[in-house]
């Protein structure tokens, strides 16, 4: 796996009737998307099996952090270009 996966966070969703975050990993053709609270894989498009496995343990391990990210997101600002 590549050192320079880029990883894109979503705000803060609704999925049935609980909150719902997704996260997205990407490496050059590969990518890869887990939905929280679950750290269920939505999709995978040419990641390894283990690479799925590491991906799906760092989503395990810093759920804390990635909402924490997903909170502070501001769709508008984002839409507008305002994030630098």
């Amino acid at each position: 796996m590549n050192s320079e996966i880029k990883m894109s966070v979503s705000t803060m969703t609704r999925s049935k009737d609980s909150k719902a975050v997704y996260v997205l990993f990407e490496d050059g053709a590969k990518s890869a998307e887990f939905a929280l609270p679950e750290c269920r894989k939505v999709s995978n498009n040419g990641f390894s099996d283990e690479e799925i496995s590491q991906l799906l343990d760092y989503v395990q391990n810093e759920q804390d952090s990635i909402y924490d990210v997903a909170k502070k997101i501001n769709p508008m600002k984002s839409f507008l270009g305002e994030i630098k």
